[in-house]
């Protein structure tokens, strides 16, 4: 749990031993590949994959890195401090990824255990109020019911008007007793998007605030928290980050890093030994790894990172919201209810299909377009990824025109 200076630098070349061969020269663009990338994912060959909302392909050499990572377990293990560089380097990239320091970023397991960490340290009493919206993903309405009735705060949802939640719709239900607004920076449900800069700005002038749950975001959008003036943020890796399962970045900006204490210890918060069993601990976002995480996600996360870098977030964006455009322009025309509000600047687009959902399944199945849903899913959720292409787009509106005519 403790590392020197020495053991943390030698462990550099070992670590990146894991990644080589992973990484490839990548192929010019076209127009049926504008970023240059569907090589680097073998499913789109066969499959319209349009499910990246709920979990994204990874490129192969995100997954080639994770493989490593776990047959080296098979013959020579890395060892601690191996690994711990390793997640060094995540919390580096994730926080060039959405301009922020090192210092300000942490590792934790999953989405929901960022906001859990911030609503604990912030100490609310009753009567005080917490503003979320109903776009907003599950576990944080069930956070927020086990704190009113644990603490008595008050929970105050803002509704929707025809799939968006504005600043001006929470307006209302901030004041001097809100210590924070919650929201989904992009709504896992119809991928509307928040203005960011405006809540914080909103929440700010009472005295609270803001939290972004942006799992649906990081790797889709360009972000700079500076510029925005979120306050705390966490993302899981397994959507718009192309890696996997097990470990999230939690972002908690510089200034509040005192008031963001940790929820629970562990040996891996230790900076120093003082001696007879004492310790200094690490007081910037190492100081929520509390304990051994899961290394085979770091590793594979550490190379999703690299390969999202090389292409640029500000391109992928580009490329991504513009086919959701594409395709929400089709889908209106076609005469369709959609849900996701026009011009929305996000990937994700969801509509009412207006059919038997068992039988939009099927159909989905036989034109080759993957898109998850249940027996009783009455929308469809589609999620455009750097991999997609127009081409893919027209297909789907094809298929979609069909069940218009029928």
């Amino acid at each position: 749990m403790l590392f020197t200076r020495r053991a943390f630098m030698g462990a550099a070349s070992a670590a990146s031993a894991l990644l080589a061969g992973a990484t490839s020269a990548k192929p010019a663009s076209s127009s049926q590949d504008p970023l240059g990338v569907r090589a680097d994912f073998p499913g789109v060959q066969k499959t319209i994959f349009f499910d990246s909302a709920y979990t994204a392909l990874s490129p192969r050499q995100a997954v080639g890195a994770a493989q490593a990572f776990l047959g080296s377990i098979g013959h020579n293990p890395p060892n601690v401090p191996e690994m711990m560089h390793e997640s060094e380097v995540v919390r580096e990239r994730f926080a060039g990824l959405i301009g922020a320091e090192r210092e300000e970023v942490g590792l934790l397991y999953a989405t929901s255990d960022g906001e859990n960490i911030v609503s604990r340290a912030l100490n609310m009493q009753a009567g005080d109020n917490v503003v979320i919206d109903d776009l907003h993903y599950q576990s944080t309405y069930v956070l927020y019911q086990h704190l009113k009735e644990k603490l008595g705060i008050e929970v105050r949802i803002v509704r929707n008007i025809n799939g968006a939640t504005p600043p001006e719709s929470f307006a209302p239900h901030v004041d001097e007793r809100t210590r924070l607004i919650s929201v989904s920076w992009v709504s896992h449900f119809n991928g509307y998007r928040q203005d960011l800069q405006a809540l914080a700005d909103l929440v700010h002038e009472q005295g609270g605030y803001l939290y972004a749950d942006a799992i649906q975001g990081i790797g889709m959008l360009a972000l700079d928290v500076k510029a925005v003036d979120v306050d705390f943020l966490t993302s899981g890796s397994y959507k718009w980050l192309l890696a996997g399962y097990g470990v999230a970045p939690f972002y908690v900006r510089k200034e509040l890093l005192d008031l963001v204490s940790t929820d629970r210890s562990g040996g891996f918060q230790a900076a120093e030994a003082l001696g007879d069993h004492q310790y200094r601990l690490h007081t910037d976002g190492r100081k929520y790894q509390y304990a051994t995480m899961s290394f085979g996600a770091v590793y594979h996360l550490n190379a999703a990172l690299e390969y999202i870098l090389g292409i640029g977030v500000a391109n992928i964006e580009r490329h991504t919201v513009g086919l959701a455009h594409r395709l929400r322009a089709g889908l209106a025309s076609q005469g369709f209810d959609i849900d996701t509000p026009a011009g929305n600047a996000a990937s994700i687009v969801t509509f009412q299909h207006g059919r038997d959902a068992k039988e939009v399944r099927h159909d989905l199945k036989a034109g080759g377009v993957k898109i998850n849903i249940s027996d009783n899913q009455s929308h469809l959720r589609v999620g455009i990824a750097l991999y997609n292409n127009a081409e893919e787009v027209d297909q789907f509106l094809e298929l979609t025109g069909n069940w218009k005519q029928h």
